[in-house]
């Protein structure tokens, strides 16, 4: 499973804060690669570090030689912050993940569902309100299952 992020601001040295979809926010210092990559201390450069930009939702880059996925901020940086999500970007995130794992195209899902791309792409952007059964043929055509919890504060 892949994260998807938002947005990167860049801190002092060699830190930055991700924002991803998932709503986390992680904290990451570049330093703790430098060890592991040797290229990448060349980010002790203030100018350089600051020209990083998001590459699309999966990666980080500042030339043709230095760039770092985001999976890897997610999974080593130190999470500060976790935002409540909507319902709507809650299914979005699930459909989209799940259609990831089953190693779907967004073609091939609408083919087995039933549910034309144009609306599962809606769907996977969180910007269409599905329907719960619309919800369950999408987790029958990736060999799923939808499941639908509500959560009571004294069961948290």
């Amino acid at each position: 499973m892949f994260h998807k992020a938002l947005s990167v601001k860049f801190l002092e040295g060699t830190s930055m804060i991700v924002a991803f979809k998932d709503g986390t926010i992680k904290f990451f210092d570049m330093s703790t690669l430098f060890k592991k990559y040797p290229q990448l201390k060349a980010l002790e450069n203030r100018e350089l570090f600051l020209s990083g930009e998001l590459m699309g939702e999966y990666g980080i880059i500042w030339n043709e030689d230095l760039d770092i996925e985001v999976e890897t901020i997610y999974q080593s940086g130190r999470t500060i912050e976790v935002q409540k999500v909507s319902i709507h970007e809650a299914s979005a995130r699930a459909v989209a993940y799940a259609r990831a794992f089953a190693g779907m195209t967004q073609k091939e899902l609408a083919a087995s569902s039933g549910i034309d791309q144009s609306d599962i792409s809606k769907i996977e952007r969180g910007i269409a309100n599905p329907s719960v059964s619309t919800l369950e043929r999408i987790a029958a055509a990736l060999g799923g299952t939808l499941s639908i919890e509500i959560k009571m504060p004294a069961m948290q």
